[in-house]
């Protein structure tokens, strides 16, 4: 497994971050003045992400995505993981936003982050369609947060 930094050419990865997040323009607000890392494995992309420097103390992780057919292997963790040891000398809080699925909750939590705080009606003022996870309608945006 390889994670590597990509500086140019960063819309090239487009079609795999609108996995993580699928409205294209929140993706353009993030993805230039944000760090992109991208996992491969066997010379085969897996997984990518976006960082941005939110602060002097703060960094947020703002999209990762895995390609549906390495979903449950282990590279999404792999990624994260990689960029807590990355950023914990960089900064003091790591941060994360996701919607209200208990499973992607679950799965930040077990890589050690916990609840910060919530922004209330995130995606339903943020994005021109609503968005459907597992079924359900997501409206909040909850922030979780890694402290070093």
């Amino acid at each position: 497994m390889e994670i590597i930094e990509v500086t140019d050419n960063k819309e090239q990865y487009m079609d795999l971050l609108l996995l993580g997040d699928e409205q294209e323009s929140m993706i353009k607000k993030y993805l230039q003045r944000g760090s992109l890392f991208a996992l491969y494995e066997d010379y085969d992309l897996k997984t990518a992400a976006v960082v941005t420097k939110e602060d002097d103390d703060t960094y947020e992780i703002k999209n990762i995505a895995t390609l549906e057919m390495y979903q449950r292997k282990g590279y999404g963790s792999g990624m994260i993981k990689h960029l807590i040891q990355y950023y914990k000398s960089k900064c003091k809080c790591l941060l994360v936003g996701t919607g209200e699925s208990e499973k992607i909750l679950l799965f930040y939590e077990n890589l050690g982050f916990k609840y910060s705080h919530t922004v209330k009606d995130f995606f339903i003022n943020n994005y021109d369609h609503p968005i459907i996870e597992n079924g359900e309608q997501l409206k909040d945006m909850i922030y979780l947060k890694m402290m070093f």
